[in-house]
């Protein structure tokens, strides 16, 4: 129909402008440079949502220290900036309610805080090994390689919490606990008592890790009795077993633990 309405040479010129349309390809919108980061109203985000997990400095709580060049789960910005949105399951919650302006804000907070410097500690690392000898930590603990590991790894403990929080530790244990630790005692119907970390549960399952590393699963309508412990841990305090000196060169010893979360 077209064909008819124009003249012979309108329609030729129409009909290559078309077909020069088609094979040319779109230009493309132009890319959307990331906000202008300002560091000051990311420190602000940060102290609100993140220092109780992280430390008002970032230098690690119940989360780990950030006040470090390289962070596994963040190794460039992009990554750091996912972080902070979608979270790191099951201990990090997302950052669903931060626009892309705090995001950026936040995340150029956090690569600053590369810039702090560690904490001067008083105690003596090679002392400090002799008295997590002493003291059984591997019975529980493995430090690149060696050791049990009922209890968390400490390899790359130093990367992961503060000082502050390594003192807590080895003087209360049960006041930083992780939100999900529970230790659980479970007796069989043939009266086999089974003490340890729950690792897994479900409505009818609970899996358990012993002291010896041993992994149990069991069926809760198999068990005469499941004893949930609360609040407790099975790491004892050395709060007046260790003297001040043996504690600050148990945590040099542990804060010198680098390289591996």
């Amino acid at each position: 129909m077209l064909a008819r309405t124009l003249p012979p040479l309108l329609f030729g010129a129409f009909l290559t402008s078309s077909l020069l349309a088609a094979a040319w390809p779109a230009p493309e919108p132009p890319s959307k440079k990331p906000p202008r980061a300002d560091v000051a109203a990311g420190k602000r985000l940060f102290e609100r949502h993140c220092s109780l997990c992280h430390g008002i400095d970032g230098k690690g709580g119940r989360g780990p220290s950030l006040n470090r060049v390289r962070l596994n789960h963040a190794p460039d910005d992009k990554a750091l900036r996912t972080v902070i949105v979608e979270g790191i399951s099951p201990n990090m919650p997302e950052g669903y309610f931060l626009d892309e302006k705090d995001v950026a804000n936040l995340a150029a907070f956090v690569r600053s805080l590369s810039k702090v410097p560690p904490d001067h500690l008083p105690g003596d690392p090679r002392r400090g090994r002799e008295v997590y000898a002493k003291s059984g930590c591997a019975g529980c603990h493995i430090t690149f390689g060696a050791g049990v590991g009922y209890g968390p790894e400490l390899t790359g403990i130093g990367d992961q919490r503060s000082a502050a929080f390594l003192e807590k530790v080895i003087n209360k244990p049960s006041s930083v606990l992780p939100d999900d630790f529970l230790l659980v005692k479970a007796t069989t119907a043939s009266g086999e008592t089974i003490e340890g970390i729950r690792v897994n549960e479900d409505s009818f399952t609970i899996q358990v890790k012993d002291s010896s590393g041993n992994f149990h699963s069991l069926r809760k309508l198999d068990l005469k009795d499941l004893l949930k412990m609360r609040g407790q841990t099975p790491m004892p305090s050395f709060e007046g077993i260790l003297s001040a000196s043996e504690k600050q060169d148990l945590i040099a010893f542990l804060a010198s633990q680098r390289g591996k979360q």
